[in-house]
């Protein structure tokens, strides 16, 4: 049985038990959590942006890490913001940065949602009047419930492989048994996705989001049109069939 009819038993079971006003509105809510929604990170230029976004991606992200071969300057974020507005969110990704890197960067660009990869605590990730994803570099020992606890006013964990200090766009994937179920609603998959297994992922892990960097790319930062067409084709699939 698939995570995301067990979801909807869920919500139709909770129907039957309470048609208050009040409990509509929460499972009207809840549905919108069975949609799985598609983000392209490590986008450098603003065609891709606008190819992403068409082909029915939700949302892109820029890095503006400068560790990342995919970090983009302001100036380079500021035209895929134009190339993405209306059209689709646009995440910022971070990985330990100061307050005021984080202040000049959206004196710059206008994100709409922010992503720490680093040690960020929550009051730090939150001070920014953002929406912000906090990224949880998996292994087997992670405590998903007690992270998802401590970042309770995150919009969402993102699930990433843990590989050797690097952060995101890594290409590897984790063991997703140690995400399964695990915090549904709130939980964003990235690590080694690729056209060829995010279908799989998708049954199995039941998450909110899938994220994509390397999996779509013809090389490090340049992004395959086919690879996103066949990415969000075969995710759309996923959640048709679940």
């Amino acid at each position: 049985m698939s995570s995301l009819y067990r979801r909807f038993q869920r919500v139709r079971c909770c129907w039957k038990g309470n048609s208050s006003v009040l409990e509509t509105a929460r499972i009207c809510v809840y549905f919108r959590g069975l949609t799985v929604r598609i983000k392209i990170c490590g986008i450098t230029r603003p065609a891709d942006a606008e190819q992403a976004l068409g082909l029915g991606a939700d949302a892109v992200g820029c890095v503006f890490h400068s560790g990342s071969a995919r970090a983009v300057s302001t100036g380079v974020a500021r035209d895929i913001s134009s190339a993405a507005a209306g059209s689709g969110t646009l995440v910022g990704l971070f990985v330990d940065p100061t307050a005021e890197q984080v202040e000049a960067v959206l004196e710059s660009v206008p994100l709409d949602v922010l992503q720490f990869h680093g040690t960020e605590n929550p009051e730090f990730c939150g001070q920014f009047a953002r929406p912000y994803i906090k990224a949880v570099a998996m292994t087997a020992d992670v405590d998903l419930a007690a992270v998802s606890q401590r970042y309770a006013t995150a919009e969402a964990l993102l699930l990433d492989s843990a590989h050797d200090g690097q952060f995101g766009g890594t290409g590897k994937r984790f063991d997703w048994s140690w995400a399964d179920h695990a915090v549904s609603k709130r939980t964003i998959l990235a690590g080694g996705l690729n056209p060829d297994n995010v279908s799989a992922a998708i049954e199995q892990v039941g998450p909110s989001a899938v994220d994509v960097s390397s999996g779509v790319e013809r090389e490090k930062g340049l992004k395959d049109p086919a690879k996103m067409r066949a990415f969000i084709e075969a995710a759309k699939w996923a959640m048709s069939e679940n």
